[in-house]
């Protein structure tokens, strides 16, 4: 009975996205027997995985549970981080692995110099080189995400109609996000009711959206990612930025409208829905010469004119969501 560590961090799009691997995995060696080290704040992505037998988790240091995963005595580390901290920990394991490639230099190139050598592959294709050496072969099926039933959200209980449009309005770091105006201008001519999903961090915006758009119902830091993921489930249609949420969406098969900023989908992590790429629509503004200016984002426009949001097609943009 082979037994495989899959090491994954962060974050909630990168990990919805090693789902995939996992179920290759599982059903490709049914025998197998696969656990997961990640953070602890992303554990309820993977608890609920019927193909993940064990999860471990870290607040920050990987020797938190180094003692832990020796005594587990694996057979094959699959790491799908590929950074100081995942390759650290197979030092200290000392097991056979296998990586995948991260392309930071041609990620490098394009940021810095807008030379584009990143190959036309999703970093689901590229994950699976780390378990080519086990023959493990991609299905092309969508990724994962399994809701608890206890997260299960009864639309009815926040008022929410049947068909209605979901806006992630969200994302890690702010050049991802449309400032307010636009999000408004684009939530005022949307044809169907409008719920707002995100975190904490933003209710204000969300307040300030709501406010000018009255009628709408704000969910914003009253979910946790498992309920939100249940709406997403229930929306007829996802207008989100480049985030995790785009990929929980994507798990569904739900339309998708994803607006870019600073990041692009040539990077690899547009959604993953390859039997039916029809399902999704990319709105990005191609003419800018600084952008991406980031593979990951800003707290703030570097040029100060964020026009990778600013100028985006508010129009197009609606078009997609009412058609």
């Amino acid at each position: 009975m082979p037994k495989y560590l899959v090491i994954r961090f962060s974050s909630i799009g990168d990990i919805v996205l090693t789902t995939p691997v996992l179920r290759c995995l599982k059903k490709q060696k049914p025998d197998s027997v696969i656990h997961y080290v990640t953070k602890k704040k992303f554990k309820s992505i993977l608890e609920n995985n019927p193909n993940v037998d064990k999860v471990f988790t870290i607040e920050k240091d990987i020797d938190e549970v180094v003692d832990e995963l020796r005594h587990e005595a694996y057979d094959f580390i699959i790491d799908l981080h590929h950074n100081l901290r995942s390759t650290l920990l197979k030092q200290k394991l000392k097991k056979p692995s296998g990586t995948f490639p991260k392309l930071n230099i041609k990620k490098f190139l394009l940021t810095q110099f807008k030379i584009d050598r990143l190959p036309d592959l999703h970093i689901v294709d590229r994950y699976f080189n780390a378990v080519k050496s086990l023959g493990v072969q991609p299905d092309l099926l969508v990724c994962d995400y399994y809701i608890p039933a206890a997260d299960e959200v009864c639309l009815a209980d926040f008022k929410i109609p049947e068909k209605f449009i979901a806006f992630a309005i969200g994302a890690q770091l702010s050049t991802k996000k449309m400032p307010n105006d636009k999000l408004i201008s684009i939530i005022q001519k949307v044809n169907l009711p409008v719920v707002l999903l995100g975190g904490e961090t933003d209710r204000n915006n969300a307040t300030a959206i709501v406010n000018a758009c009255p009628g709408i119902i704000d969910l914003c830091g009253k979910l946790n990612l498992n309920q939100s993921a249940s709406v997403v489930k229930q929306c007829q249609k996802l207008v989100t930025h480049d985030t995790g949420m785009m990929h929980i969406a994507s798990c569904f098969k739900k339309q998708i409208i994803s607006v870019w900023g600073n990041t692009v989908p040539s990077f690899g992590m547009f959604p993953y829905i390859p039997m039916n790429p029809s399902l999704y629509s990319i709105h990005e503004v191609k003419s800018l010469k600084c952008r991406p200016c980031s593979k990951i984002g800003y707290a703030e426009c570097p040029k100060k004119h964020f026009n990778c949001m600013n100028l985006q097609n508010a129009e197009a943009i609606v078009k997609d969501v009412n058609s």
